[in-house]
C-alpha cells in the first residue's frame, strides 16, 4: 500500500487527495436533505386533554418523538392527562421532531399546612389557593375579630401548621362573628375553676382569652383569682360586655376568697 502511494509523483497524490475530499464533500451536501428531512414538514396534532398513552400513540403515528418534560398536579384534571404540549397543536415542524408533554400527576403531592389562624377569611382563602388547597365548610364562633380565622380544621379535626396533607384537600374554617349587639353584665369568675368559667362564658357568646398561669400544669382545675375586665369599675359600678368580646383570667392552685358582691350572670 505504501509503495502504491510513493511510486507516484507528490503532485499526483495531492490531486487524488483533493478529488477524494471533493467527492466526500458533495456526498455529504447532497445527503443533507435526506438526513434533515428538508422540505418534509408536518402539522403537530393536538393531544392536550388526552391520556398519556393516547397522546403517545397519536404523535407516534404522526411521525413525532415524545418526551415527558414535566408533571404537575391540577385537581380539576384526571390523572396522567396531557396538560400542555410543546410545540403547540397546529404548528408546522419537521418530521421526527420531539414533542414535549406536561402531564397531570397520578398522585397529588404532599404540601405543608400553613398557619392561617388570625388571617382574614379572604387572605386565608388566597393562601390556600396558592398552596393548592381548597376551602371547605365555614362555621362561626363568637369572637370580636369578625371574619377572622379562629380555627383551621381538616376532616373535622384541628390541623396544625406544618402538617403534611395532599394537595387538593379541603380545609374548613371557624370564623369570628364580631362583637354582637347583645350586652351582659361582666360575670364574676373569681373563685371558679378555669374549665367551669370557660363553659359559662362561652355559653353566652363570650370568649375566654389564653389563661395566665405560670407554673400551673393542670389549668382546667386551677382557680381564677383575677380577671379583666372586672365586674365593677373603680367607682364600684357594674361593667358591661358584648357577645364576641374577650375576658382574660389569671389562675392559681388555691381557691381565692370570693367577692361577696358577686352575683350570677345577668342580661341587660
Amino acid at each position: 500500500m505504501l509503495k502504491f502511494i510513493t511510486h507516484r509523483p507528490l503532485w499526483l497524490n495531492l490531486l487524488i487527495g483533493l478529488l477524494l475530499a471533493l467527492v466526500v464533500f458533495f456526498i455529504f451536501v447532497f445527503s443533507l436533505n435526506w438526513i434533515t428531512h428538508h422540505n418534509e414538514a408536518k402539522t403537530v396534532p393536538s393531544v392536550a386533554g388526552k391520556s398519556l398513552s393516547e397522546a403517545e400513540s397519536i404523535l407516534d403515528k404522526a411521525g413525532f418523538e415524545v418526551e415527558i418534560q414535566d408533571s404537575i398536579y391540577v385537581d380539576t384534571a384526571p390523572p396522567m392527562r396531557v396538560l400542555r404540549q410543546v410545540p403547540e397543536d397546529g404548528e408546522v415542524v419537521k418530521v421526527n421532531r420531539t414533542v414535549y408533554l406536561t402531564i397531570n400527576r397520578a398522585v397529588p403531592p404532599m404540601v405543608e399546612m400553613p398557619n392561617l389562624v388570625g388571617f382574614s377569611f379572604r387572605s386565608a382563602e388566597m393562601e390556600l389557593a396558592n398552596m393548592g388547597l381548597r376551602v371547605g365548610d365555614t362555621t362561626y364562633k363568637a369572637d370580636f375579630a369578625r371574619n377572622s380565622v379562629l380555627e383551621q380544621r381538616f376532616k373535622g379535626d384541628i390541623i396544625r401548621a406544618g402538617t403534611k396533607i395532599r394537595m387538593g384537600s379541603s380545609i374548613s374554617f371557624v370564623l369570628g362573628t364580631g362583637v354582637g349587639n347583645e350586652k351582659f353584665i361582666v360575670p364574676s369568675l373569681i373563685g371558679m375553676t378555669y374549665c367551669a368559667a370557660r363553659a359559662l362564658i362561652e355559653s353566652r357568646g363570650l370568649v375566654m382569652g389564653p389563661p395566665i398561669a405560670p407554673g400551673i400544669i393542670d389549668t382546667c382545675l386551677a382557680f381564677i383569682y383575677k380577671q379583666n375586665p372586672e365586674r365593677f369599675d373603680e367607682e364600684k359600678k357594674l361593667q358591661y360586655i358584648r357577645t364576641g368580646q374577650t375576658i382574660d383570667v389569671w389562675l392559681q392552685i388555691d381557691k381565692p376568697v370570693t367577692d361577696s358582691l358577686s352575683v350570677p350572670l345577668e342580661e341587660h
